[in-house]
Order: structure tokens, then sequence, then C-alpha cells
């Protein structure tokens, strides 16, 4: 399941790529989060949270995330990170994997932009580097993207990387969802495409 920058931009876009960092959701951040206490996440983080981070999705989310952390705690690294802006240090939205490499050896990415801040090429950004950790890995073979047919920004943002379209399933939340694949790492050395970029 990816969420990506669905909702008309706020404030003046940016007219360049943003560079961002993950950091991980620890299982005391996730903790924190979990119980919409972003005060103590945002210290445990080092960055500050806004109230996108206390909603009731990213309350469930943490939970989510902190059971299964919980239940194998070999999955770590491979859950929650936040995603902050590498120049002014806030928190810019949510991202990671749905769990380690599965027995395919496949891992699916999920990631969401505080939706005042999307449409300023965030998510893009995200899946850079989401893409460049799981290329990263011996341990992996396949990145899956799971899209709903009707999200027109997220098609655009996975655009040009090498994803095909190899199926569809049926979410609980977001209904029917096309399933994409790319081999990792792809065949060829990845270059950011410049044709394409987020909308």
């Amino acid at each position: 399941m990816t969420d990506t920058d669905t909702d008309p931009p706020l404030g003046p876009r940016r007219t360049s790529t943003p560079r961002i960092r993950l950091v991980e959701m620890v299982e005391p951040v996730l903790a924190a989060l979990a119980e919409g206490d972003t005060e103590t996440a945002g210290a445990l983080l080092g960055t500050d949270l806004g109230e996108h981070f206390a909603s009731a999705e990213m309350r469930w989310l943490s939970r989510y995330r902190l059971g299964q952390l919980r239940a194998v705690p070999s999955r770590a690294g491979w859950l929650a990170y936040v995603v902050v802006d590498a120049d002014d240090g806030r928190a810019v939205g949510h991202a990671g994997f749905h769990g380690p490499p599965d027995e395919r050896r496949t891992v699916e990415i999920g990631y969401s932009v505080v939706p005042e801040l999307r449409r300023r090429g965030y998510a893009r950004a995200t899946l850079v580097e989401l893409l460049r950790r799981a290329d990263a890995s011996p341990e992996v073979a396949t990145v899956r993207a799971s899209i709903r047919p009707d999200n027109a920004a997220s098609l655009a943002t996975i655009a040009g990387f090498g994803f095909e379209r190899v199926g569809e399933q049926w979410d609980d939340v977001d209904g029917l969802e096309h399933v994409h694949e790319r081999p990792s790492p792809p065949p060829s050395a990845h270059r950011e495409p410049s044709a394409h970029r987020e909308r």
C-alpha cells in the first residue's frame, strides 16, 4: 500500500529536489506514537513532529508496526522510518517496508508525505532512498509497490524506476490495488529519470 501526493500543494512549491534522510522508528518511538505522544517520539528521533504524526491513522500504523517488531525483533530496520528534510530538519512524512524480505526475497515499500508538504518532491526522494536501501541488500531480489489504479500521483512517482504491473489485490483499507514490481538491484545501473517529475 503506497500513499503519496494526491492533495494540492499549500504554500510555495519548491523548485529543487529535496534532500531527505530516513530515521528509523525504533520500539520506544513506535510506542510513543501509538499513544499519540509526538513530543516524546520527536525527542527520541531528534526532530519536531507535527500534528500529522498524532493523527488516528498514524497511531494505528504505529501500533501495527510495534506489534510486528515485538513479535519478531529481527524485523528491525525493515519496518518504519520518519522522513526528515536533510536541510531544515523537519519531519515531512513516514516510509518503510512492510517487513523483511519474504520467501521470494521480495520487499514491499510504503510511504506517505505530510499533507501540507505534498507535491514538493518528497515522495520521489523517499522512493529513491527506499530503493537504494533495498538494492544494497543481498537479501532482496524484488521490490513491490501496491497502488490504487486511481492514484495518479503514486503511479507518476514510480514511473521510470523499472516497475511493471504484475497483478492486482484487494486491500481492506484502500480496496483494489494494482501490484507493481521491479528487480532489485535493477539489471542496469539505476539513474533517476529526468523525464518524469512528481505531480
